[in-house]
């Protein structure tokens, strides 16, 4: 096997066609698997994409929203193709309703029927909040007529994870539901329970990518302290802050975590390429097909085969799809360790790293900020977070006063990208006001539901009027015309 240092500083020797020409081609050489981040990075683009994910009960007993049923997910899903111009998506030709898409935006499922708003890639934070407020709009009826409260939270706050069973029928998701567990005795959990904000940002060229990456590894713990929002599991108070936090300590070292190599002066895609390469597949669909290649590394495949099958171009970049570090490297650069939010926090995170990541004088700052920096004690910081959000520490420090230094870096860089809503002339900086009022008080999400939350007679009741997005309480849009 190449060390990646023997590899990282040789470029494609040929040029490739581009990855859409090419989705089906075989991977014959190293070159083929470094071209898409070559082709991916995009100079002189500055966009935001944000992931919503959410989970539904159903609002008079708390209980399950399900895939199935006459009130169940699909039909919502169904309902939302009727009226409002979403195309269906399928695994397969002959599978299941799990996808929606329309306008670069996509609507998915996670293993437990969590809802997910995968966003287009949009300019300002201005247009994700508008983005999601449609969203949000265009689920009111259904949900008022099928009695559906949707949850903004990092974790289930009350479903056991054998009431969230069965999956929703995804190719890729019995295959991880027997995986999975034998990784990490929370993989369930993270199927099933968890939900997450996510935000991508596109990447000029591969120091760029690089750069974003080391830096927003580097601040992970400190993101989920800042974001921590899930502090109930199975109608009660587990004792910490972020559920989902914990959660994902225990799923599979192999493809989670802070990707230890990324962290060198040295990094390059290539040394993502050989992590990459060393983590256990799951599957992959040749000619219809489906072949369940459990726990063979993807190394293995490109250089031995599965049963006479060799890897594509589609291949690879499943693969990289079924990698799940809190900082991802694809066609984007993904900040994945925050929990699901309320509507009045939803759009924080993509305002928080826009602002770090998309101003030269921010990024520069928030480099300084972490220089110095190391795995160990950046991961060992995690086991705190989870607990203790904001009050965990740091090189002896409470996190809330490098939350509070992140958010001025933030803010800074938000001011200067000068964009300002019309309806109100705010700049971006709005969607980081309450988010900033949390920090200075060294409160996360969690702490204030906590506060006002509190166990005894309706429960359940009180936690829904409490991260209810409000789905069944705004007008409705206008449906797409036929």
């Amino acid at each position: 096997m190449r060390s990646p240092a023997a590899i990282e500083h040789h470029p494609p020797t040929r040029k490739p066609a581009t990855v859409t020409e090419t989705n089906d081609a075989p991977i014959r050489s190293f070159d083929d698997l470094l071209a898409p981040f070559h082709e991916w990075s995009r100079p002189g683009e500055q966009r935001v994409g944000a992931e919503m994910e959410k989970f539904g009960v159903y609002t008079a007993s708390a209980g399950v929203v399900h895939y199935a049923g006459d009130r169940g997910i699909l039909r919502v899903l169904e309902t939302l193709a009727r009226d409002y111009g979403w195309k269906k998506e399928l695994d397969t030709p002959d599978s299941p309703l799990i996808a929606l898409t329309k306008n670069g935006a996509s609507i998915t499922l996670e293993p437990g029927a969590q809802l997910e708003l995968s966003g287009a890639p949009l300019l300002t934070i201005h247009e994700i909040d508008d983005e999601l407020a449609d969203h949000v709009r265009e689920l009111a009826p259904i949900s008022r007529e099928l009695g559906i409260t949707w949850l903004g939270l990092g974790f289930h706050p009350f479903a056991t994870r054998a009431e969230l069973e069965p999956m929703v029928p995804k190719l890729r998701y019995p295959i991880m539901r027997e995986y999975l567990p034998t990784r990490g005795g929370h993989a369930l959990d993270m199927m099933l329970r968890t939900c997450t904000v996510q935000a991508n940002f596109d990447y000029a060229d591969e120091a760029t990518a690089i750069r974003l990456l080391r830096i927003a590894l580097k601040l992970s713990p400190l993101t989920t302290a800042i974001f921590a929002s899930s502090p109930w599991k199975e109608r009660a108070a587990f004792g910490g802050v972020t559920y989902r936090g914990r959660t994902w300590l225990d799923v599979d070292p192999d493809r989670s975590g802070l990707v230890p190599s990324m962290w060198a002066d040295d990094a390059r895609f290539s040394t993502y390429i050989e992590w990459a390469l060393d983590v256990p597949m799951f599957l992959f669909k040749h000619r219809g097909a489906k072949f369940a290649n459990t726990g063979q590394t993807f190394r293995s495949f490109w250089k031995s085969g599965f049963q006479g099958e060799h890897p594509t171009q589609s291949d690879w970049q499943t693969h990289l799809n079924t990698l799940f570090p809190e900082v991802r490297l694809k066609k984007t650069i993904e900040i994945r360790g925050a929990d699901a939010q309320q509507r009045p926090l939803a759009c924080a995170l993509p305002a928080l790293w826009t602002g770090i990541f998309y101003d030269a004088r921010a990024l520069d700052e928030a480099e300084a900020m972490v220089d110095g920096w190391t795995h160990a004690e950046v991961n060992a910081s995690r086991d705190g977070v989870w607990r203790d959000g904001l009050r965990a520490s740091f090189r002896g420090a409470p996190m809330q006063k490098l939350a509070e230094r992140l958010i001025e870096i933030a803010e800074g860089g938000l001011e200067r990208r000068k964009n300002v809503r019309a309806s109100d002339g705010k700049d971006e900086r709005v969607h980081l006001a309450r988010l900033r009022d949390l920090v200075a008080r060294g409160k996360t999400p969690a702490d204030e539901l906590l506060l006002n939350v509190k166990p005894g007679e309706r429960f359940e009741q009180r936690v829904l009027a409490a991260v209810d997005l409000d789905a069944a309480h705004v007008p409705p849009p206008a449906r797409a015309q036929s």
